[in-house]
């Protein structure tokens, strides 16, 4: 089901579109290409087929859905990071099934992923072209850092971590620090892969600002949880910041972190009345942080698209507090990374297998 070429320039992001329903093959393929950067290379039914046309066309781009018959989106994606590394924005109900395959999706090298409404789909067709498009023209970049996957034969039976112990708070009068840690795109993957190196005796408490839907922040802080010494858990209002804990924003909400006595300090949620376009967003979060910790706030920026955190970073650097962030070798969009690093405000700038190291040389 190829389509034919068309007279295009070699800076168009060429993009291979996966679904199993011919209207959402439709409507992904008319709002991409009414993008004059992007060109539609293909269009897939399901998984099989989407293996083969990123052998035959090689794009730039796929856009997969989770739930398909047959080879699933999932299985797809397994085969393409095996054979032919591409960039996979995934393309997922908002259900809480849909939500945890994406997550395991951005485990198996899916860069991405876009949530879409199973019903009334016609009349949310903006809001996911708002959100689809940027994140197309921004993975053509990611295309040279994909390594292949080798194929996964079957469920690995992984030891859970000790959890550590949380039951101290963090101190505001005796020094205790914080660590605030703000990303977008390829976050997931990245927090994946750094979390779990963090010793269960980190003496900080950490906090966590990933753009993500509302749906998909608690299964992922669950799956976190399961791969860290830490206890991660998606934030409800009031939860104490303290050592052994990771408090993930949830989405749709604004997160602060405030004081509550001389000796502790709780998350704050609120709803987006900033009409900020990310909510949760890492400058807000890391500018209530600063304000309260100063010189004991570590800021991180990780991979991301856009500059969310620059402001932040910002604060924390005004504050004589401490920034790392991810090198552009390392990061799978460097958006975010790049306005800190090219405002001055990233003390130390280190691929991502370094940043945990950064980071505790520094509590």
């Amino acid at each position: 089901m190829a389509l034919p070429e068309t007279q295009s320039g070699t800076n168009r992001v060429r993009v291979l579109v996966v679904d199993d329903s011919a209207f959402m093959r439709k409507s992904l393929s008319s709002m991409l290409e009414a993008n004059k950067q992007i060109q539609v290379v293909g269009v897939a039914r399901n998984g099989e087929e989407a293996v083969q046309q990123v052998l035959q066309l090689k794009p730039d781009v796929v856009t997969m859905d989770v739930e398909m018959p047959g080879m699933t989106g999932l299985q797809a994606l397994q085969q393409i990071m095996a054979k032919h590394p591409v960039p996979v924005i995934m393309v997922s109900s908002i259900t809480v099934e849909g939500a945890q395959e994406t997550l395991q999706a951005l485990e198996w090298g899916a860069i991405d992923f876009v949530p879409k409404q199973l019903d009334g789909v016609a009349s949310k067709i903006t809001e996911i072209q708002n959100l689809l498009v940027p994140k197309v023209l921004a993975a053509r970049y990611a295309g040279a850092k994909l390594k292949k996957v080798p194929l996964i034969g079957g469920a690995k039976s992984v030891a859970l971590p000790t959890k550590a112990l949380s039951s101290l708070s963090v101190s505001m009068t005796r020094g205790s620090k914080i660590i605030a840690i703000g990303c977008s795109t390829g976050g997931p993957q990245a927090l994946f892969e750094i979390m779990p190196t963090i010793p269960a005796d980190c003496p900080a408490g950490i906090v966590i600002v990933q753009h993500m839907p509302k749906s998909f922040t608690k299964p992922f802080a669950e799956r976190l949880n399961n791969l860290c010494a830490l206890e991660v858990r998606e934030a409800v209002d009031g939860d104490e910041v303290k050592p052994g804990r990771v408090l993930v924003a949830p989405g749709g909400l604004q997160f602060r972190v405030v004081k509550k006595s001389i000796t502790s300090s709780v998350v704050k949620l609120s709803p987006n009345v900033e009409n900020h376009p990310h909510a949760p967003c890492a400058d807000i979060m890391m500018q209530s942080v600063a304000a309260l910790y100063g010189e004991r706030t570590i800021g991180v920026i990780l991979t991301g698209m856009g500059h969310d955190g620059l402001e932040g970073m910002r604060a924390i650097k005004a504050a004589k507090g401490r920034t790392v962030a991810q090198d552009e070798a390392s990061s799978v969009v460097y958006g975010m990374p790049k306005a800190v690093v090219e405002a001055g405000c990233a003390e130390k700038v280190v691929s991502l297998s370094k940043v945990i190291g950064e980071i505790m040389n520094m509590v």
